[in-house]
């Protein structure tokens, strides 16, 4: 098992702390092949992955001769990179500054750290001489080094044997003299000779695209130079003007007249209110709703006029029925309301409206809720009217009146008395109950004594207080009083109580 010297850098790449980290890491000439450098690499309060990413460690000795090293990935998922410095690099001692580069695979490169340490020379490497006088990064830069080492040496030989030559070859007067009257006959035959006696070529003096052809005469350019006539017959398609029309243009001062015309333009402060419009469509551009044929009502959230067709309870509809849906919404508040249409029926009936509401932050809805029309509220006023088992006459009202004793309902489970206090009494065939009770739903509440209940009990409704609506009131055979919802997500409406003002009416015999 191979043990470290291990110098651990905890970079955070940023651009604000990118400046050179000064760490108090020293090695020494003796650490050979155990001085190793560890990056813990982070990036937003996260290690940063290295996948796709080569690390490039830059060091500069105290000799400043660079090297590039590649670092070893150990944990790329946990940003965790490490280089262990050779047995070259371990001897140079004195001051190291580096740098953590990040090449990426598609191209990108980012610097993650400058940073820096110390080697230091160790007592047993002091009596050694330096290993070179250059330091070479691989071979091929040594071999270039050798190589312009030697062309160097070569050269300076060279040139002192060529010294030594002119020693030799000192010429006399006489004989450069003969020499010049040579050179000077060669000099005059060569003026003399027009015949381009040195093979001169069109390509060697620029004008390799000139053609051997007879050119145009100096009248005749100067003629067509002057010519306004358009020789050419240049065409508009040919100066980039194949679109414009041959038409006469307005002058400037058309045109400043048409750029003050306030009439025509809009000002600055008409353009900002038009960009500040809404931009957002409620119905179509013609006013009409926006048309939906088979859609999930789920999925229409959008704030807007619809209207539905082929709308049916499977697609989330309320009814299996075309209508209006009119939808409302703020972030994750959608509210819908739909009204079934009937071109034929124009009653209550034809005409049902119902509303729900999605759950905030959350991808359910509401069950439909159907809002009464008056038409409907009051034919069920009618319907309960007509009931004459459970109304009494004005004779038996005066007959009755002021023979009742109420007595208190014994209440339970931590039932409590509202703003009047929960009582019963027999009146002939009815059993009164009255008052405001606060209790939870779904269990016994009161009771009453088992001789005032009709025979197999009874089942009415009462209104609840605060937050409006209505639930069941259940009359046991044994006397218990019960609240219970006959919609089960109606149960978390607890609000402020219940009135149980009812009057339950019995036939012969005690049955409800």
């Amino acid at each position: 098992m191979t043990i470290y010297k291990q110098s651990i850098y905890s970079f955070d790449i940023n651009t604000i702390s990118q400046g050179a980290y000064r760490s108090a890491f020293k090695f020494s000439t003796q650490d050979v092949g155990t001085a190793k450098l560890i990056f813990n690499l982070r990036k937003d309060d996260a290690p940063l992955p290295l996948s796709a990413v080569t690390g490039k460690l830059i060091l500069v000795p105290a000799n400043g001769k660079k090297r590039v090293r590649d670092v070893t990935l150990v944990d790329k998922v946990n940003g965790i990179a490490e280089y262990v410095l050779d047995d070259e690099e371990i001897k140079m001692y004195g001051l190291f500054q580096c740098e953590l580069v990040l090449v990426y695979s598609n191209g990108q490169a980012m610097s993650a750290h400058k940073f820096g340490f110390e080697v230091t020379q160790s007592l047993m490497d002091q009596d050694i001489a330096p290993v070179a006088e250059y330091y070479i990064d691989d071979f091929e830069s040594l071999k270039a080094k050798i190589e312009e080492l030697y062309d160097e040496s070569v050269q300076t030989i060279e040139e002192l044997r060529a010294k030594f030559e002119d020693l030799e070859k000192i010429e006399t007067k006489e004989g450069a003299q003969e020499k010049a009257d040579a050179v000077q006959v060669n000099v005059d035959k060569h003026v003399k000779d027009k015949s381009n006696p040195h093979g001169v070529t069109k390509t060697q003096v620029g004008l390799s695209n000139v053609t051997n052809d007879v050119q145009a005469k100096k009248v005749d350019f100067d003629k067509h130079t002057s010519d306004q006539s358009n020789p050419h017959k240049v065409t508009a398609a040919q100066v980039g003007l194949g679109n414009v029309l041959n038409e006469k243009q307005a002058t400037y001062a058309q045109y400043l007249a048409h750029d003050s015309n306030n009439m025509r333009h809009t000002s600055q402060a008409e353009k900002e209110k038009l960009n500040s419009a809404q931009l957002f469509k409620l119905t179509q551009d013609n006013g009409l709703a926006k048309y939906y044929s088979g859609a999930d009502f789920n999925t229409v959230t959008d704030t807007g006029l619809y209207y539905m067709s082929s709308a049916t309870t499977a697609l989330n509809a309320p009814v299996n029925n075309n209508g209006y849906l009119f939808v409302h919404n703020y972030g994750t508040y959608a509210y819908q309301e739909f009204t079934s249409y009937s071109s034929s029926d124009t009653t209550s009936s034809g005409r049902r409206k119902f509303m729900r509401n999605k759950v905030a932050s959350s991808d359910t809805w509401t069950t439909w809720r159907e809002i009464e029309s008056a038409e409907g509220s009051q034919s069920k006023v009618d319907a309960h009217a007509n009931k004459v088992d459970v109304h009494i006459s004005a004779a038996e009202r005066l007959k009755w009146n002021g023979a009742v004793t109420y007595a208190n309902i014994t209440l339970k489970n931590g039932a409590t008395a509202g703003t009047r206090t929960p009582n019963y009494a027999k009146w002939g065939a009815l059993l009164l109950l009255r008052g405001h009770v606060r209790t939870d739903p779904e269990i016994i509440f009161g009771s009453i004594p088992s001789a005032y209940v009709p025979v197999g009990g009874a089942v009415v409704t009462v209104p609840m207080s605060g937050v409006g609506g209505t639930a069941n009131l259940i009359v046991y055979d044994n006397g218990d009083l019960k609240i219970k919802y006959p919609d089960p997500a109606d149960s978390s409406k607890l609000g402020g109580g219940y009135y149980i003002d009812v009057v339950i009416g019995c036939q012969e015999g005690g049955t409800v």
